[in-house]
């Protein structure tokens, strides 16, 4: 039962009756991955979808000339799948995707998720809209890392955090746990100083608090509108 509960909460499932998430929760299988683990690597086949239960895994790419440099693309967490990409095209992965936390994931092996697609269309249409939402945010984020300055940088990484992760309430943002500063460096295409300068200066400004890893936006709105 907890099972089903889990996932009528993932978007490409939550339409689906009782009966036919039994069937899905058939299909898949739940493997662990310990802390910094690779789940799968750019250019491996493409053999499964992916379901976070419960952990945190981020999507990265690194240089071939040093591995050390790394983008990070997203962080996703429970409830966020992956690895679709790989599945309908039939092409290799075209990123890494490494748990940033001990994470239990839920597999439905490609044969499978396709027959999904064919016998519900319910779960077509909902993947069709999630990989829309998706392109559109990554359209917006690849414009703002590319036009704005360092703060604005920055700002769009926070912006995507407090829509990814992010609680709201009477306007406030609290983002509960965020990334180390390195992670934020490598998704906001800047430096480690870079951010821990942006950050203190938007906390002296008073757009945000900082508490240990806890961040809050003081004012969501505002802080969306001057950034967007």
């Amino acid at each position: 039962m907890e099972k089903l509960k889990f996932l009528s909460s993932v978007p490409i499932f939550s339409d689906l009756n009782s009966s036919t998430l039994q069937k899905v929760s058939d299909l898949g299988s739940v493997k662990f991955y310990p802390k910094n683990s690779v789940i799968f690597s750019e250019e491996e086949d493409g053999t499964a979808l992916f379901v976070i239960i419960s952990g945190k895994v981020k999507v990265c790419r690194t240089s071939k000339e040093d591995t050390s440099k790394e983008v990070i693309f997203s962080i996703l967490n429970p409830s966020d799948f992956f690895g679709e990409m790989a599945l309908l095209d039939g092409l290799n992965r075209s990123a890494n995707v490494i748990a940033m936390e001990d994470s239990q994931l839920f597999l439905i092996q490609r044969s499978d998720f396709l027959e999904l697609l064919h016998n519900y269309p319910e779960v077509s249409i909902a993947l069709l809209q999630e990989l829309t939402q998706r392109l559109r945010a990554s359209s917006m984020k690849v414009k703002a890392l590319s036009l704005k300055d360092a703060e604005g940088k920055v700002a769009t990484v926070l912006l995507q955090l407090a829509d990814d992760v992010g609680k709201i309430k009477h306007g406030i943002v609290e983002i509960d746990k965020l990334p180390f500063q390195h992670e934020l460096a490598n998704m906001a295409g800047t430096s480690r100083e870079t951010i821990s300068r942006t950050l203190h200066s938007f906390a002296k400004k008073g757009l945000v608090e900082l508490e240990g890893s806890k961040l809050r936006i003081i004012n969501y709105e505002k802080f969306k509108d001057y950034f967007s």
